[in-house]
């Protein structure tokens, strides 16, 4: 018998396709994500909310899904690298990383697109602005001009 006191039926639609699940009350989005839908693109980093390799999109705004309960999350959209093509090439945020090298070991990219795609027209601006916007997402190999020069190319082309 599942102890409701402890988990929650909830419904995620993750990459437009719709979940119903039984979760544990203290799930975060994260494990989640990796452990129970088998998308492993959002990475568990320092499961704090610092490095951003978690950033997901919930209904449509970036999150770093390592700090959200994923029963606060009923009913809602999400987003993760594995759905931005929704099979129809890559997206061009993903199209614009491959173009400029803005990746090393690869390990923050998922984390940093999904940030890159859901910032505001006001977050970019100029490249200063994408620094600024993009400065919760940490890259250890340092690709961060090659990342600011991608976003800045594909926010500047739309």
């Amino acid at each position: 018998m599942v102890d409701t006191r402890t988990s929650s039926d909830v419904t995620l639609h993750v990459n437009g396709q719709e979940h119903q699940l039984r979760l544990d009350n203290r799930a975060t989005l994260l494990d989640v994500l990796r452990e129970q839908l088998d998308l492993p693109g959002a990475k568990k980093g320092c499961d704090h909310g610092q490095c951003g390799a978690c950033t997901v999109l919930l209904d449509g705004r970036r999150v770093v899904s390592c700090l959200i309960l994923a029963v606060t999350a009923d009913g809602s959209d999400v987003t993760t690298v594995e759905g931005l093509s929704a099979g129809h090439g890559l997206h061009p945020i993903q199209e614009a990383f491959v173009e400029f090298d803005a990746l090393q070991c690869g390990y923050c990219t998922p984390g940093q697109i999904c940030s890159a795609v859901g910032l505001t027209p006001e977050e970019t601006g100029s490249l200063a602005d994408i620094r600024e916007a993009m400065s919760g997402n940490l890259c250890r190999c340092g690709a961060y001009v090659n990342i600011a020069a991608a976003v800045y190319e594909v926010a500047a082309a739309s």
